[in-house]
């Protein structure tokens, strides 16, 4: 798979959640943040990355490199995703469903902002399992760049789009 340079698009950051992690030493407990991040074009490109430290602007800062370092693309078919597909991330399963023009994206919080990222319009999905935002957003990366249409399954198999259809 190629690396995508994300200099080259106009990546919109969206904060998907901000987590205050502490960490017991002798001295008492260390506190730091955690931030999660998506950064998408709204055109078939999205990321996701994650960020500690100890201030919260940091933390933010840290997860958007982290993210921009991890832009993928997503196969689209119109406003929505070509077929059914389960992405699957640690305990997290996200059911991802292609629906038709006008119904919107109908997602769970942390699923909504990465798909909303990637341009993804019309969409269903269901969250079967954790409900850890940061297994969420991976199962869907997961899920998303499992996605194939059907030009590229025909390319791998060297193949004509209508020989494979039938």
């Amino acid at each position: 798979m190629q690396k995508i340079d994300p200099k080259t698009l106009d990546l919109k950051e969206k904060l998907v959640s901000i987590n205050r992690v502490a960490k017991t030493v002798k001295g008492g407990r260390n506190m730091r943040f955690a931030a999660l991040m998506v950064v998408g074009d709204g055109n078939g490109y999205v990321g996701v990355g994650a960020g500690k430290a100890t201030e919260v602007p940091e933390a933010i800062r840290k997860a958007t490199e982290d993210a921009k370092k991890n832009v993928i693309k997503v196969s689209m078919k119109d406003t929505t995703i070509p077929h059914q597909i389960i992405g699957k991330f640690g305990t997290g399963c996200v059911l991802l469903l292609p629906a038709p023009e006008g119904t919107g994206v109908i997602a769970g919080g942390s699923v909504r902002a990465v798909l909303e990222a990637a341009g993804i319009k019309d969409i269903r999905t269901k969250s079967y399992g954790s409900n850890n935002p940061a297994n969420c957003v991976k199962a869907t990366i997961a899920g998303l760049k499992a996605l194939k249409t059907a030009e590229e399954f025909a390319a791998m198999r060297g193949k004509s789009v209508e020989e494979l259809m039938g």
